[in-house]
């Protein structure tokens, strides 16, 4: 098995654990748009409570990435991901917080 597949793997898994619904066809695309960075055991993962992490993903995946215009939605946006992901979950990978974020504002036609 190929350290993608492993990846898209464990996604999966995070994806039936939570329950979150997400299709296989959307995490693999996600992967895919991360690059290496899925490799990486501290760039794969987003940190739920570190500020400049979560403004990380503000404006390098919604707004430069997904083309949304900055807002306190996009912020909620982020607070609603994370507490569907769970607070005490130390491993909320970025494949998984970027394809639930995708969904939340329709674009996931972008990874499929």
């Amino acid at each position: 098995m190929s350290k993608f597949t492993e990846c898209v793997e464990l996604y999966k898994a995070q994806n039936a654990e939570l329950g979150l619904g997400l299709s296989e066809a959307l995490l693999t695309g996600v992967a895919k748009g991360l690059g290496p960075s899925i490799y990486n055991p501290d760039s794969s993962k987003v940190s739920g409570t570190d500020q400049a992490e979560l403004d990380r993903v503000k404006n390098n995946f919604l707004i430069k990435k997904l083309g949304l215009s900055d807002g306190p939605e996009l912020d909620s946006a982020i607070a609603e991901t994370m507490t569907k992901m769970g607070t005490s979950n130390r491993n909320k990978y970025r494949a998984v917080v970027y394809a639930l974020l995708a969904v939340k504002f329709g674009k996931e036609g972008m990874f499929l």
